[in-house]
């Protein structure tokens, strides 16, 4: 289970000179852009109302956001259900950066999660992609359930799911023994999401938002549908090459997801290196005489592990009515990690939280608005739901996954997971142990990523792994890449931090040039290890 790709991420990437080969002709046909003919359409005919749309672009609304005055914003309307097409509908938001020179089409953005809104993340840090604006417009979009397309919700407010593996967190003193109520606040927590996400959760996912992202490419004119994707974006990019593979053109995939590990085994790998980069932050804070955990590293570690157990066992008072508990701190500790430039923001929140009991500052780390209804249409930014982004990153990664452990299978391994995970981290093992089980009581989610997702009949596609990735091992990106064929095409950064592109100059380019140019290095190649320090 992955988080979202953060916009600050990208902050102060910048460019150098790209060494690679240029593609075969026929992969740089992927680039082009022309009038969208019946040809490139669907067979079903029930789909031709989507595929006739034309996007009415306008200025972004400014709700206090600071909204670049570039910045377009529109939207497409989809299928509800694919198999029912002339059912209900749902409106799909998008934005986009138009082309500063001779447009050859667009390339659409994913910023991971699954759960991040794409027009949040390109509204706060467009500038890192200007680049890609000499050739395209760059355009992205929230993904059905998320941001403002038709937002899922559990109700929950700004808090994680509850821990079931404690038992009912209304019990004072929780009772770790009682798995049937484990088990009961499971099937709870499922009914509260399905109860506050409205008709679009049974339609959520990654197959679905594949199509949608086909009725997008379509209604920008493009023949072929040239994309860059971050972390959860992976995953879609890689369904929409296998459901696509004829309209597929340039793909760059940055913090390569897998495609076959069930949820289980995902979520501990993610728990480990959630780990080895809370302690690397941990060591980096305690070089500074203000970090609030002290000037050693051991005992800095300590302390953390200690101040989680103290505010799930003693909450914090917010401003919006829900406590604070040491998940809460596990959830914001786990978005501000992914980026070393988050560092200094995430000490400074740690200090008000540790000295004055603020955790404001990390409740920003989390973000989100406040709840509303959904009825297929575009919500307004300040009415997406407060946990929209925990709850979509749930749903999507449940629907899919085909695993679903069964009540017996639960109450007899509850005991070796939470082990497992406590082992893997003391501070996110929990956390992540709750969200890997939050599928319990829902509906079984698609085989088809696992099973179909391989050997794709694609134009060379680039995937970027980085070796001190917290969140997407760099072995999952050699397994897809292999899974997918030999369209794949590695290129190993050696740095750290999740994702490449912003944190390397060398990725940076690389994959600029690939998606303007079709120059892609040989199979092999890799970028050395740029030393970034916070500032």
């Amino acid at each position: 289970m992955l988080f979202t790709h953060h916009r600050c991420a990208f902050a102060g990437a910048v460019t150098l000179v790209l060494l690679g080969a240029a593609l075969p002709p026929q992969a740089l046909l992927g680039a082009g852009v022309r009038t969208v003919t019946a040809a490139d359409r669907p067979d079903q005919p029930e789909l031709s109302r989507f595929y006739d749309q034309k996007i009415d672009w306008a200025k972004c609304e400014d709700a206090g956001m600071g909204v670049p005055e570039d910045l377009q914003c529109g939207k497409v309307t989809v299928p509800l259900d694919y198999a029912k097409p002339d059912g209900e509908t749902l409106d799909i938001a998008m934005a986009r950066f138009r082309a500063t020179g001779d447009s050859r089409g667009s390339v659409l953005l994913n910023f991971g999660g699954p759960g991040a809104s794409g027009v949040s993340e390109l509204t706060a840090g467009g500038d890192d992609f200007m680049g890609l604006t000499n050739g395209y417009d760059v355009v992205t979009f929230d993904p059905r359930g998320v941001g403002r397309s038709s937002p899922v919700s559990c109700g929950d407010g700004m808090a994680p799911p509850p821990d079931p593996t404690d038992g009912p967190t209304e019990s004072p003193q929780p009772d770790s023994d009682n798995p049937q109520a484990a088990l009961k606040l499971l099937r709870k927590s499922a009914d509260a999401c399905e109860k506050h996400s409205g008709p679009v959760l049974p339609h959520i996912g990654t197959v679905n938002v594949s199509r949608d992202l086909d009725i997008m490419r379509d209604a920008l004119g493009d023949k072929k549908l040239n994309y860059l994707g971050f972390s959860y974006g992976t995953r879609l990019g890689a369904v929409y090459a296998a459901q696509f593979p004829d309209r597929t053109g340039r793909l760059a995939l940055d913090g390569v997801d897998t495609l076959t590990e069930p949820l289980s085994e995902q979520a501990l790998a993610n728990t480990e290196g959630l780990q080895t980069a809370l302690d690397d932050f941990l060591t980096w804070c305690t070089d500074d005489i203000s970090c609030a955990f002290g000037q050693d590293p051991r005992t800095a570690r300590e302390h953390m592990v200690d101040l989680v157990r103290s505010l799930d066992e003693n909450p914090l008072p917010t401003e919006f009515g829900t406590p604070f508990s040491g998940q809460d701190l596990a959830g914001a500790l786990g978005q501000a990690l992914y980026s070393k430039e988050l560092w200094p923001a995430l000490s400074q929140a740690l200090r008000s939280l540790i000295e004055d009991g603020d955790p404001r500052g990390l409740l920003r780390f989390t973000g989100g608005g406040i709840a509303a209804a959904r009825n297929g249409g575009l919500v307004d930014e300040a009415d997406i739901p407060m946990d929209n982004l925990q709850s979509a990153l749930i749903a999507i990664n449940c629907a899919d996954d085909p695993d679903r452990p069964t009540a017996a299978r639960i109450t007899r391994n509850l005991d070796r997971l939470r082990a497992e995970y406590e082992e893997a981290s003391p501070v996110f093992g929990r956390y992540r142990l709750t969200q890997m089980l939050m599928c319990y009581g829902r509906p079984k989610g698609t085989d088809f990523i696992r099973e179909d997702v391989r050997d794709v009949d694609t134009p060379k596609m680039l995937l970027v792994g980085t070796r001190g990735d917290p969140a997407t091992p760099y072995r999952w990106t050699v397994e897809t890449a292999k899974r997918l064929g030999p369209s794949a095409v590695v290129l190993d950064n050696k740095g750290e931090g999740h994702t490449g592109y912003g944190s390397s100059k060398c990725v940076h380019e690389k994959v600029d040039d690939f998606l303007l140019y079709g120059s892609l290095a040989d199979a092999g190649s890799s970028c050395g290890a740029e030393e970034r320090p916070p500032s």
